[in-house]
C-alpha cells in the first residue's frame, strides 16, 4: 500500500481513501473507508479507457455480476457507479495475500489446507453458477487468503450462461495455464461451469505442488499442452489425486459439479468436514507464517489514520481555491493536467515548444519541436534506426509508423499529453547507433526509445538506456544476449525466439496434423545457431504428440536432396526448414517438389524474402511462414493506418510500419496510466512491462516478473499464393490448410 499523491481524489463515492492498494493500465484500486466505518477496495477506473464503449460495458457487468453474488467465499460489490466519467465499485477489503503470493513466497501449502481451499472455492463456484454465471478467469492471483479462508475476486471476464460476449471474435479469453482446453481454441465451445472446475483443478495443483500442471515457458506452448498432454501431478500429495485429476478431465463431460467436487475433498485423513482439522470454523486453515502476515497486513490496515483532506493551491498558494474555478474536482483535474513533468531528471513545463513530430536529421539531433497547443504537456519518443543504410527499408517503415502513430495520438480528442518523435539514423553501423543513442538519451525530453534496427547495435544500446533508466523498445531486432536482466529497461516487443516455432507447432496439431514432422535444420548463414529454438521447440512439443526427425545440413553442402531423402525413409509427412538463407531454402522446395513430397512445408519468417520465390520458382507454391510481423492491408482494424500511410507516403506500410506503430501505442498508454505519478523516465520504465496495449499487429502485454511478452496472440502466418506472399493472421486464427 502507498500514500495518496496530491493528484488523487480524497473520497469516491462518499468513501474516504486512505491509500492506494495498486494501479495499472485500466485504473487504480485505493484502500477506502465506508461512511459506516467499513474497510473497502475501491477500483476506479481511468477515463479515457472507460471512453470506449466496450470497455465501460465490461466494467458494468463486473459490478453487475459480482453485485449478485452474496455467497461467503465471494467478494461482492458494496457500491458502484458505471455510469461515472470515471467508473468505480467498491468492494470488502480483504487484507491477505493473493494465493500466487502466497505460494511463490511460503511454498506450497500443507494437504489439508488445499482440501479447505478446495471446498470453500467449489462453494464459491455453486454460488456464482447458481446466479447464472460463469467466471471463466479461476487462477491463484484472483484468489485472497483471509483468516476463515478464501475469497474468489475479480468478475471482469464472467458473463452469464449463453449470452453474447463482448470479446473480439477470434480471441482466447482467460489464462494461460488456468484455461480449460476447450476454450483454448478459436472457434470452440462455449465457457461453461466445467471450464471453472478444470481452473479450480488447476489452482489446486498449484496450491499442493508449487506450480501449474501444464507447466511453464511461452503462453502458446502452454496452452498446446493443456489441449493435448496429461496434467503434470508431481508433488501433489496422493490423498488429493483423484479429485484434482477428474476437474482435469480434458472432456468437460467428464468433470465433477462444485457440489460433486466437494464431495471428493470434504473427507480428509483427520476426519474433519474439509479436511483442515480445525472445524467448521475455518480457524488456522492456513500454515502459521501465512496467519502472521494476514494479521500484520490487518493491524496496518486498522491503524491507519484519516487522511487530511487534499488542498488545492490557488494564486496565492495559501490552500485556497482558485477563484476561476471553485469546483475542487474540476481544479483537481486541471492541476494534475498542468503539473511539471520530470523527463530524464529535467523539469518539463505547459506550453514548453514541444511539437507533435520533430524533424530529423543524420545526426540525430532534431529540429527544435513547434509549440504543443493547448498547454499539454508533451513527451519525445526517440527512434534509432538504419535509415540511409543496407538496412533503410526497414529503418524507413520504423520511421513512417513511428510518425504516423505520433500523428494518431496528438489529433485524437481528449488526449491528456502531446507526442513528438526525434530520430537518429546510424546507417546501419553499431558504432554510429551507439552514439546516436547516446545523443539520444541525453537529450532530456526523450522518455523512451525505439530501436535499434541492427541487431548487432542491440547490446550496447541497452546497456546505455539501463543506465539512463530509459525504456528502450525492440520491434524487429531481437538479442538473446540482452533480453531480461541486466537490461532492466529493455522492452522486446517482438516475442522470444522459442515463439516463432508456434505457428508451425499449431499448424500440424490443428489445422493439418501431423504425426511424423522432419526438420532440416540448415547450417549456412548462421542457420544452425538462429534457428535452434525452434528445433529446441518442436523436439520438446512434437505436433500432434507425434515425432520429429532432425536432418542437419553442414554450412558447405548442398546436397538438399539427400535431406528429402531423409525425410522420406522417416515417413515425415511435414517438412520444416530451420534455417535463415532465403536462396538455400528455396533450393530445399525445389528438391521437395522434385521428389514429390506432398505435405506441409513451413519456414521461419527469415526466409520470407523475394530471393526464395526466386530461388524455388513453381516450387513456392503453398509454404507457410511464421512471421513476427502482419500485413496490415489484411487486418481490418488496421485500415485507418493503411490509409493515412498510402496518404503521406504514396504506398502501403511496409514491414515492421505496424509493429513499430503499435510501439508508439504501448509507450502512450503507459503514459496514461502514469498520470499523477510523475511521467519521467523511472516511472515510464517500470510502468510499461505492467501496461496492456492492444495493437494493430497483435496485443501487447508483458510478463511482470520476466519482462517478456506474455499472451497467445504473439505470431503471424504468411503462403505463398499465386506466386506472391499472402497474410493468413495471426496463427491461432487460421483454419484451412493450403
Amino acid at each position: 500500500m502507498r500514500p495518496l499523491t496530491p493528484a488523487d481524489p480524497a473520497a469516491v463515492g462518499g468513501h474516504r481513501l486512505l491509500g492506494r492498494l495498486g494501479s495499472g493500465g485500466m485504473g487504480t484500486v485505493y484502500l477506502g473507508r465506508s461512511p459506516a466505518g467499513a474497510l473497502l477496495a475501491v477500483k476506479v477506473i481511468r477515463a479515457d479507457r472507460a471512453a470506449d464503449p466496450a470497455f465501460r460495458a465490461r466494467f458494468r457487468r463486473e459490478a453487475e455480476a459480482a453485485a449478485r453474488l452474496s455467497g461467503r467465499w465471494t467478494v461482492p460489490v458494496v457500491a458502484s457507479d458505471p455510469e461515472a466519467r470515471e467508473p468505480w465499485l467498491a468492494t470488502p477489503f480483504v487484507p491477505g495475500p493473493s494465493l500466487s503470493e502466497a505460494v511463490a513466497g511460503y511454498g506450497p501449502l500443507p494437504a489439508g489446507s488445499v482440501r479447505t481451499l478446495g471446498v470453500r472455492l467449489a462453494e464459491a463456484l455453486e454460488q456464482v453458477h447458481s446466479a447464472g454465471l460463469i467466471h471463466r478467469d479461476v487462477k491463484p492471483g484472483n484468489i485472497l487468503l483471509a483468516p476463515d479462508g478464501p475469497r474468489l475476486i475479480d468478475f471482469g471476464i464472467a458473463r452469464a450462461a449463453g449470452a453474447a460476449t463482448l470479446t473480439a471474435a477470434g480471441s482466447v479469453v482467460g489464462t494461460p495455464g488456468y484455461l480449460p482446453p476447450e476454450q483454448a481454441g478459436t472457434g470452440g465451445a462455449a465457457p461453461g461451469p466445467a471450464g471453472d472446475v478444470f481452473s479450480l483443478g488447476c489452482v489446486l495443483v498449484y496450491a499442493a505442488a508449487g506450480h501449474g500442471p501444464f507447466g511453464g515457458g511461452h503462453p502458446a506452448a502452454v496452452v498446446f499442452r493443456t489441449v493435448h498432454d496429461p496434467p503434470d501431478l508431481a508433488g501433489v500429495p496422493a490423498e488429493l489425486l483423484e479429485p484434482l485429476t477428474a476437474c482435469l478431465a480434458k472432456d468437460p463431460a467428464g468433470r465433477p459439479d462444485p457440489a460433486r467436487l466437494r464431495t471428493l475433498l470434504g473427507s480428509g485423513p483427520d476426519g474433519s468436514a474439509d479436511g483442515s482439522g480445525t472445524g467448521d470454523d475455518g480457524a488456522d486453515w492456513l500454515p502459521a507464517p501465512l496467519q502472521r502476515l494476514i494479521a500484520e497486513r490487518s493491524t496496518r490496515a486498522l491503524d491507519l489514520p484519516a487522511p487530511e483532506p487534499t488542498r488545492i493551491d490557488g494564486p496565492g498558494g495559501n490552500g485556497a481555491p482558485d477563484a476561476a474555478d471553485g469546483r475542487a474536482g474540476q481544479l483537481r483535474g486541471l492541476l494534475t493536467r498542468r503539473r511539471l513533468l520530470a523527463a530524464g531528471g529535467a523539469a518539463v513545463a505547459v506550453g514548453s515548444p514541444l511539437a507533435w513530430l520533430a524533424a530529423r536529421d543524420p545526426g540525430g539531433r532534431g529540429a527544435p519541436p513547434a509549440a504543443s497547443g493547448r498547454g499539454l504537456p508533451a513527451f519525445t519518443i526517440g527512434l534509432q534506426a538504419d535509415l540511409t543504410g543496407p538496412g533503410k527499408a526497414v529503418g524507413q517503415a520504423y520511421e513512417r509508423g513511428v510518425r504516423l502513430a505520433v500523428e494518431a495520438h496528438n489529433a485524437r480528442a481528449g488526449s491528456p499529453f502531446r507526442l513528438a518523435v526525434r530520430a537518429a539514423d546510424d546507417g546501419g553501423d553499431p558504432a554510429r547507433a551507439a552514439q546516436g543513442a547516446g545523443r539520444l538519451i541525453a537529450d532530456a525530453s526523450v522518455v523512451a526509445l525505439i530501436g535499434p534496427t541492427t541487431e548487432a547495435a542491440v547490446t550496447e544500446v541497452a546497456a546505455a538506456c539501463t543506465t539512463a533508466d530509459l525504456a528502450l523498445l525492440l520491434v524487429s531486432a531481437h538479442s538473446g544476449q540482452a533480453s531480461g536482466s541486466p537490461w532492466r529497461t529493455l522492452c522486446d516487443t517482438r516475442a522470444d525466439a522459442e515463439g516463432i516455432g508456434m505457428p508451425v507447432l499449431d499448424y500440424l496439431s490443428r489445422v493439418r496434423p501431423v504425426i511424423r514432422t522432419g526438420v532440416v535444420e540448415d547450417g549456412a548463414v548462421g542457420g544452425g545457431t538462429g534457428n535452434r529454438p525452434l528445433t529446441r521447440l518442436l523436439r520438446q512439443n512434437p505436433p500432434s504428440r507425434g515425432s520429429v526427425g532432425v536432418h542437419r545440413i553442414p554450412a558447405d553442402s548442398a546436397d538438399f536432396a539427400a535431406a528429402v531423402s531423409a525425410l522420406a525413409e522417416a515417413g515425415a509427412e511435414a517438412a520444416v526448414f530451420a534455417g535463415s538463407s532465403p536462396e538455400r531454402a528455396g533450393r530445399f522446395a525445389r528438391a521437395l517438389a522434385d521428389a514429390g513430397f506432398p505435405g506441409p512445408r513451413l519456414a521461419a519468417g527469415e526466409v520470407m524474402e523475394p530471393a526464395f520465390l526466386e530461388a524455388a520458382g513453381a516450387a513456392a507454391e503453398g509454404w507457410l511462414f511464421s512471421t513476427y510481423f502482419a500485413d496490415p492491408a489484411e487486418v481490418p482494424a488496421a485500415a485507418g493506418f493503411v490509409s493515412a500511410h498510402r496518404a503521406a507516403y504514396a504506398g502501403p506500410p511496409a514491414r515492421w510500419a505496424t509493429e513499430a506503430y503499435d510501439a508508439v501505442g504501448l509507450v502512450a498508454a503507459a503514459l496514461g496510466a502514469l498520470e499523477g505519478e510523475g511521467r519521467d523516465r523511472p516511472g515510464l520504465a517500470r510502468r510499461i512491462f505492467r501496461t496492456a496495449h492492444q495493437g494493430l499487429a497483435k496485443p501487447l502485454a508483458f510478463d511482470a516478473a520476466t519482462h517478456k511478452l506474455s499472451g497467445l496472440r504473439t505470431a503471424h502466418l504468411h503462403q505463398v499464393r499465386s506466386g506472391a506472399f499472402r497474410y493468413l493472421g495471426l496463427y491461432q486464427d487460421v483454419t484451412a490448410g493450403p
